[in-house]
């Protein structure tokens, strides 16, 4: 006859497992602090770094980069000017930097800056056509795709912007089926995903849209949406699957990870981020995730968190 010991062993071990099954799959870990805390940041991996630019909190024209391998912070040249919700990716070994909000202002920027980590130097590229902030962007096929932010109006647009790096020139596509601001974006198999996201800079208006955006047909289409609407949100990809991490809304942030596998052309809920938060920017590395900075509470807060997940 099983000891009481050895039932409690068994009982603990289903609990857990009924958490793990409530919360969903995936693990998460923590690394080394942010040297700074902020929010409203964006990021990239160039090199085996995870670059963290620009936002709110200590700086806006800082760049702190990341080794995973050495769980070690270090400060690189910063910004020629100070922005926050801006967006950034990296190509061809250089980092690219577009568009946002001048520093402690709300003015929208059409600036364009590359980064070369060999001469730690910045440059200034062709401007964005739309001067926006709270924009998204992505890359296919070597080109940069921005889409959606507030424009100088201050209200949303819809643009699609593609920037080619070898002849620094940008041409409009086909406009967003919904305009919106503080969207997640991502390239899936040749394809731009952008989801969730807020009209007119609200986050208590916030939507689920999803739409996938074809570089062959210049044609959106419409996608299963976002489970959970939210904005204010980092997203991230691996393989087939786009990851979406965080966000806010009038009634608290967002801890929610949903994750959609276009193969499969549906949504799942992985485990919870450990610090819900928004602002924040999602760095793939090596089959993990790194989920950096971001503010804990809607609206002006700020950390230095990093937590990693694991899928």
């Amino acid at each position: 006859m099983p000891n009481q010991r050895s039932v409690g062993a068994v009982v603990l071990l289903l609990v857990l497992a009924l958490v793990t099954a409530a919360l969903g799959q995936g693990t998460w870990t923590r690394a080394a602090p942010l040297p700074s805390s902020r929010t409203e940041v964006t990021g990239a991996e160039l090199g085996g770094r995870l670059y963290v630019i620009g936002g709110f909190g200590q700086g806006g024209d800082q760049i702190e980069a990341y080794d995973p391998r050495a769980d070690r912070w270090e400060r690189r040249a910063p910004l020629p000017v100070a922005v926050h919700h801006t967006a950034a990716v990296a190509i061809n070994g250089r980092l690219y930097v577009v568009g946002g909000y001048a520093g402690g202002q709300w003015a929208v920027l059409d600036s364009v800056f590359e980064y070369d980590p060999a001469t730690d130097r910045w440059r200034t590229r062709a401007p964005l056509p739309t001067a926006r902030g709270a924009l998204a962007a992505a890359v296919i096929d070597g080109r940069i795709y921005a889409a959606g932010g507030i424009d100088a109006t201050r209200r949303n647009s819809d643009a699609l912007e593609v920037y080619d790096p070898g002849r620094d020139r940008w041409e409009p596509r086909a406009p967003m089926p919904v305009p919106r601001d503080h969207l997640g974006a991502g390239a899936v198999s040749g394809k731009l995903h952008v989801v969730g996201g807020r009209l007119d800079g609200s986050y208590a208006r916030n939507l689920d849209a999803h739409h996938v955006y074809d570089p062959a047909t210049n044609h959106w289409t419409a996608a299963p949406p976002l489970p959970t609407a939210r904005s204010g949100v980092a997203a991230a990809v691996l393989g087939s699957r786009l990851f979406v991490f965080g966000g806010e809304a009038p009634s608290g942030t967002f801890g929610q990870v949903e994750v959609y596998d276009a193969a499969l052309g549906r949504w799942s809920a992985l485990a919870p981020m450990p610090t819900p938060r928004h602002g924040l920017t999602a760095i793939p590395f090596e089959g993990q995730i790194h989920v950096l900075s971001g503010g804990p509470q809607p609206g002006g807060s700020f950390s230095a968190v990093q937590e990693v997940l694991s899928p």
